[in-house]
């Protein structure tokens, strides 16, 4: 019997990658696209007819994952599509269901609520993921109380977003790409007044500049060439509720005249509207870029920014609070529900990387290992694979005599033991000893367990150097389990980076 085959539409790749291993270990086979407009062609395509299930990220630049969904239901009217999206607001899940979606799983969706979506798609079941059922699926909002870190800078930024959730003035949320600014603004939405009307996101980076004024504002049936009928817009659906427009700084200069004007009155000007309609819309902002500076280069409006900075919030980088990265990585672990954990030197290793993507990278870190492990203990060399690039070892002082330092040793682990002379680490040997075993009775007796505790040393000494120290490849090179590798390189007190000698 063939394999069902499925299409995974997502712009970010490693989100892509973790997602098509997912579903290849299921037993499925896979396609790919980083975008809507390369999954529309592969769909009306050669391959469209093999197609038997779509994945599909809810916010990519160009077509959204909404967009593209609308254009594919005509001519597929019955191909199980499953919509991948970091918002878990019930308008989000209206909005998919509406567009034809079977279900929608949350980012980060964990292997089994992957497979388990695909497996009710497939069969045609009740959905298996956000929509089974819909009041079950979706958690409440995040709170202050819920959200990682013990850094000073980072509380002191929540302690003010705390106040200013109670004020019905807007916040702007400053900080890199990925420092979970979005976070913050659930939880403000959350602590405020309005925590039970809509929470609407937006990516204003991910809008087409021709289409900003229509995605915010909506606009009327016929206003333009492909708007076949009325759509609200943003602030239509946030009324009364929180907008939240993410990458602030991405928008033209028109679009921001429109924005300061819906601020200071509450009115708006749909494209094609004869008129004016007002909504009551708490704004959120947020941006990567310093406004200020833009505002001196002339690419952002003074008057729009002294308007959203009445409540400036600064979150500081993941590399400025370090000392947060352990327990982000065990919430970000907690929440994939994986039996797995990093060593005391492998969190010095993380500790240590410089973390461009911030918060965002690091919970991918996380989902990549539950993915390539699924359970155990991650040890530096795995850190390097999952990070892809090499760490500097000098920066981890002392990595040798505490890799162990967070594992205990039990006492039938102790008894079992070798003497301290029988742990020497010997050149590998070949595919057959080089040496006769008569020899080794010498006198008529010999201490076997030594000298086959000294092969199983040289093998494993053999397999981390052509591994190159991954203790993953090393364990697929002796045939064993990884956590089998790690148990004996513990009973040899056998450290990554050390080198066989004769």
């Amino acid at each position: 019997m063939a394999k069902q085959t499925v299409l995974i539409v997502d712009d970010e790749t490693s989100q892509r990658r973790i997602t098509e291993t997912v579903a290849a270990r299921a037993g499925y086979a896979t396609l790919e696209a980083g975008h809507g407009e390369a999954a529309l062609d592969l769909l009306t395509g050669a391959h469209g007819k093999s197609i038997d299930a779509v994945i599909l990220d809810y916010n990519m630049p160009g077509k959204t994952g909404i967009e593209v969904l609308r254009e594919l239901r005509p001519q597929f009217p019955q191909l199980p599509v499953i919509m991948l999206t970091a918002h878990s607001s019930v308008s989000t899940a209206v909005e998919a269901m509406r567009a034809g979606a079977s279900d929608f799983l949350l980012k980060p969706a964990s292997p089994d609520r992957i497979t388990r979506a695909l497996a009710s798609a497939l069969d045609h079941k009740s959905p298996g993921g956000e929509l089974r059922p819909l009041t079950e699926k979706l958690p409440d909002s995040l709170g202050f109380a819920e959200i990682v870190g013990s850094d000073a800078g980072f509380r002191a930024a929540l302690a003010v977003a705390e106040k200013a959730a109670q004020k019905n003035v807007p916040i702007l949320v400053e900080g890199e790409s990925g420092v979970g600014k979005e976070v913050v603004a659930q939880a403000v939405h959350a602590a405020s007044p309005r925590k039970d009307k809509p929470l609407v996101i937006v990516n204003c980076g991910a809008i087409p500049a021709n289409l900003v004024e229509s995605v915010l504002f909506g606009h009327e049936k016929g206003a333009f060439t492909g708007a076949v009928e009325k759509h609200v817009g943003r602030f239509g659906e946030a009324d009364g509720g929180t907008l939240f427009l993410d990458e602030i700084g991405e928008l033209p200069l028109d679009a921001q005249v429109k924005l300061l004007r819906a601020l200071q009155t509450g009115q708006i000007e749909p494209v094609g509207a004869k008129g004016h309609v007002t909504v009551d819309v708490r704004l959120i902002a947020a941006t990567n870029r310093n406004l200020a500076e833009e505002v001196r280069e002339g690419r952002f409006r003074e008057d729009l920014f002294y308007r959203l900075n009445i409540f400036p919030l600064h979150l500081p980088a993941l590399a400025d609070r370090r000392e947060d990265i352990p327990m982000l990585v065990a919430h970000f672990l907690k929440q994939a529900g994986a039996k797995l954990r990093f060593d005391a030197p492998a969190l010095r290793a993380l500790c240590q990387h410089g973390w461009p993507g911030n918060i965002r990278e690091l919970r991918n870190v996380v989902e990549r290992a539950v993915v390539l492990f699924g359970e155990g203990e991650i040890g530096v060399g795995d850190v390097e694979l999952l990070l892809g690039a090499a760490l500097d070892r000098r920066a981890l002082p002392n990595e040798d005599a505490a890799l162990w330092e967070a594992t205990t040793v039990s006492e039938e682990e102790a008894d079992t033991r070798l003497p301290e002379a029988a742990v020497v680490p010997l050149r590998p040997y070949g595919n057959s000893l080089d040496m006769d075993p008569r020899a080794l009775l010498g006198a008529g007796s010999c201490d076997m367990r030594a000298l086959v505790a000294k092969l199983e040393q040289s093998l494993i000494h053999a397999a981390l150097e052509q591994s190159g120290d991954i203790v993953a490849d090393a364990a697929r090179v002796l045939g064993l389990q990884r956590t089998s590798l790690i148990e004996k390189m513990r009973k040899y007190q056998i450290g990554r980076g050390e080198r066989a000698v004769a």
